[in-house]
């Protein structure tokens, strides 16, 4: 029997529209536009100037706090200037402007494509490369990897687990690179492998199960798991939750299940990183949408225009509703195509509008479909409706901050209620709130 998460759960359409597409490298923008902010936690420090020259994999940011993460030149070229850019948030984000000029790389990169199976660092060399690496978590959260690595001295890590699930519908760049990738990336998960080492995949994906239990084989301590198909699987707490079958409690941090958990995509940034020297400053991206000419899978630099990308898949169709950053349940919409990616960037979007257009908001019925199909057993209805009165306090006690906007509740509603969107409103004022209180 296959194993799932055991609170919740919905079973979107798949639409892997670019499944089995090779992974594109994409051409080199003109100029690139590189966030400060590409993590959760501290925005990095700029180290460069207007009029800097750098390279491909130039640090050009240092992180600005403990929860922070380096930032790298993904082109060579000129430093135009430091300034403000909309993000895929929306809102203007301090980034360095680089003017390309040919493609020079660092020379103590690794640019062959000989695999390099034996580590000989010690933990605390290697956490020390994967930090000077900028290697965050890829999954969507971009959590800074080498803190992740160093858990507080209460908690233990017994195990890694390999988030390659993708179980957002349309993405198919952590399925794309595992078929493409799948040896680097076992290198990648013995490095950051402790006693044990399990890579949860849905079964969805039976070449790319297949193939990484194949090259599993001759690594110690690593085990390939085969997942039922449910969203949000890729969520940390219920991947943990399927994968050893233990809960992770209301306020506590993941570790303090003695796992640790890395997205696919971060495991073979970390064989770049510690093998290669190549520090994160590209990407797989994928593209697609059901009006797209060509759903694809790219390796696009860091801060490329994410028009460039639809411009390769054959620019945006007539019908164009929507464009989302991310996939259709946590991605948000973008305001322009001249959004530059980031490390987080998983996916881009198009919505025809059909797709596009939500449906007429009716009244709660009290059906509680939203409530049995939240994965981590709150009243969405509930929350939403104290987020639209403001009743901030009365959220929190309700455990709003254990919401991890997945969208199951308002994939389910069938009278179109904008449960997500209240329950991300009422989370962050009650973020607010609460760091508000702790910095008193």
């Amino acid at each position: 029997m296959l194993k799932t998460f055991s609170i919740g759960g919905v079973h979107p359409h798949e639409n892997k529209l670019s499944a089995h597409q090779p992974i594109i490298k994409a051409e080199i923008p003109a100029k690139a536009v590189i966030l400060l902010g590409q993590h959760i936690g501290a925005p990095a420090k700029p180290i460069v100037a207007k009029g800097d020259v750098v390279k491909v994999g130039t640090k050009i940011a240092e992180p600005g706090g403990f929860v922070s993460a380096a930032i790298h030149s993904s082109v060579s070229g000129k430093v135009a200037k430091i300034d403000t850019v909309i993000d895929a948030s929306g809102y203007p984000k301090p980034a360095i402007f680089i003017d390309v000029d040919g493609d020079e790389w660092e020379e103590s990169i690794d640019r062959t494509e000989t695999l390099v199976r034996e580590c000989n660092l010690t933990s605390e060399e290697i956490v020390k490369k994967i930090a000077n690496a900028g290697i965050v978590g890829l999954g969507g959260a971009c959590f800074p990897t080498q803190v992740k690595l160093c858990p507080p001295p209460a908690f233990k890590a017994e195990c890694v687990i390999i988030n390659a699930v993708e179980c957002e519908p349309y993405l198919t760049a952590d399925h794309q690179l595992m078929l493409e990738h799948a040896e680097e990336i076992m290198v990648g998960v013995s490095i950051l492998k402790v006693n044990k080492a399990f890579i949860g995949i849905e079964n969805n994906k039976p070449d790319a199960i297949q193939l990484m239990a194949k090259v599993a084989s001759s690594y110690a301590g690593i085990e390939v798991v085969a997942l039922k198909v449910q969203y949000p699987q890729g969520g940390e707490k219920q991947l943990i939750d399927a994968i050893t079958s233990r809960q992770v409690a209301s306020g506590a941090l993941p570790i303090s299940t003695g796992a640790v958990v890395q997205n696919v995509g971060t495991a073979f940034a970390v064989y770049q990183a510690v093998q290669k020297n190549k520090p994160l400053f590209e990407r797989v991206i994928t593209v697609t949408g059901k009006s797209v000419a060509k759903p694809s899978n790219f390796l696009a630099r860091i801060g490329t225009p994410m028009k460039q990308l639809i411009d390769a898949c054959g620019g945006l169709p007539e019908d164009t509703g929507k464009i989302i950053g991310g996939g259709p349940m946590m991605g948000k919409a973008l305001v322009n195509t001249e959004v530059p990616t980031a490390k987080g960037s998983s996916g881009i979007l198009i919505m025809n509008q059909k797709e596009a257009k939500r449906g007429e908001v009716q009244p709660c019925i009290r059906c509680a479909k939203c409530v049995g199909a939240c994965p981590m057993g709150l009243e969405p209805y509930l929350l939403s409706a104290l987020a639209e009165h403001t009743e901030f306090e009365r959220m929190e006690k309700e455990r709003i901050m254990d919401c991890i906007e997945c969208g199951s509740c308002q994939f389910t509603c069938p009278a179109n209620r904008p449960l997500l969107d209240y329950c991300r409103l009422g989370k962050g004022k009650v973020g607010a709130i609460i760091r508000a209180r702790q910095a008193k």
